[in-house]
């Protein structure tokens, strides 16, 4: 995709823990190969994903990109219209037609629904187009030999080794910098367990079958815990004032709660309780976007765990279900970057752990401010401003 830095965040979702390793990272690269020749031969790699390994490099384009990364300091609005653009709803449209009966099949095996495929498929790759020209296994082995980070890499080494062995994928596979293959960008370890072949060839072709993507996207999404025929996001309107300390993804409440607070739908009829439970997620605060997040917008975070990204995802495929164009409403000003990483040091300061300082407004950075709001009398939304840096620093 256009902003490939977005896409690391991704990787975050399939990490779990590592087996032991008496080197995980860092010291002689070709020393530190051997070491993962042999955890691929003892997981039953062969000769032709063992050659591969050994052909890999390091690439310094890759740890380049690796730090230079800040696509996520853009606030909700600012991402999302940038993001959802007229040509990706028009070139979304039409693939939705275009390849109706794929869809159906997704849906009907899976429980996804097309709108839900397509919006990660225009996000990532702008549907194919920007699928990455980085050798792929070169630039995992740079980030699991890398100190920085590896923990996020090294688990996509030997399923990208059986890939190649089994003859999936070819040695030189390209793809993003980050690991990620072919036009939704699906990690080696997915791939590996959740690629269908969509198309019948006897193939699963991730980068040039486009049935084999959809179905391959459905079954991906459906392991992360997609339920079938459920909303995801749903935007609405609040009022101008009500329990904000009740806010936020993950306290799930019946409609008809948010209903009794004054939430609307953005026409301004009430809700309609369908029996379900959902958060109220403020992205830019009260006065900003608001949006009920059911239980399979979950699932966005599991497929990146930006908010921004997810919430952003989740809203493309409501509008190519039919959803209008989102209201930005008049959010409060922010904080630009370095206030924003002036907040998190105060943060840290007060014993919250806000993760790196980095001037983005990440899960640990809107918790802590939601907990300073709260001590400080402030309406509890989660959302930095000059009034709450300022506070702070008396």
């Amino acid at each position: 995709m256009r902003l490939r830095s977005q896409a690391l965040a991704a990787l975050f979702l399939c990490a779990t823990a590592l087996p032991a390793m008496a080197q995980e990272c860092g010291g002689d690269f070709e020393a530190w190969k051997q070491g993962v020749a042999a955890e691929a031969k003892a997981a039953g790699v062969g000769p032709a994903g063992l050659d591969a390994l050994e052909a890999a490099t390091i690439d310094d384009k890759v740890l380049a990109r690796d730090r230079a990364q800040g696509v996520f300091t853009q606030t909700f609005v600012e991402f999302s219209n940038r993001m959802i653009s007229a040509y990706r709803l028009k070139q979304g449209a039409a693939n939705l037609k275009k390849y109706a009966d794929v869809f159906a099949r997704a849906d009907q095996q899976f429980g996804v629904q097309a709108p839900i495929i397509t919006a990660f498929w225009a996000l990532e790759t702008d549907f194919g187009a920007v699928q990455g020209d980085f050798h792929t296994l070169s630039a995992l082995v740079t980030l699991s030999h890398d100190c920085r980070r590896p923990q996020l890499f090294r688990q996509q080494l030997v399923p990208l080794l059986e890939l190649i062995d089994r003859g999936v994928l070819p040695a030189d596979v390209r793809g993003a910098w980050a690991g990620e293959i072919g036009q939704t960008q699906i990690l080696p370890s997915d791939y590996l367990a959740r690629g269908v072949d969509g198309d019948g060839d006897g193939k699963i072709d991730l980068r040039g079958s486009v049935p084999d993507v959809i179905m391959t996207t459905a079954n991906k999404v459906l392991s992360r815990g997609w339920k079938r025929d459920q909303p995801w996001i749903q935007e609405v309107r609040v009022p101008e004032d009500m329990p904000w300390d009740q806010t936020g993804r993950t306290n799930k409440l019946p409609l008809s709660q948010w209903a009794q607070w004054g939430v609307t739908y953005p026409s301004g009829a009430p809700l309609v309780d369908n029996g379900l439970k959902a958060g109220l997620a403020l992205p830019m605060g009260r006065r900003g976007p608001a949006f009920l997040t059911y239980d399979n917008f979950d699932v966005y975070l599991e497929w990146n765990q930006s908010f921004t990204y997810a919430l952003t995802a989740a809203n493309l495929a409501a509008r190519l279900a039919g959803a209008p164009p989102l209201d930005p409403r008049n959010p409060e000003t922010g904080l630009n970057n370095e206030q924003m990483k002036a907040l998190q040091t105060k943060l840290e300061a007060r014993g919250y752990d806000v993760g790196t300082v980095d001037g983005i407004l990440g899960t640990n950075t809107r918790e802590a401010i939601r907990k300073e709001q709260m001590r400080l009398g402030l309406p509890v939304d989660g959302w930095p401003t000059p009034e709450l840096l300022g506070k702070l620093s008396e």
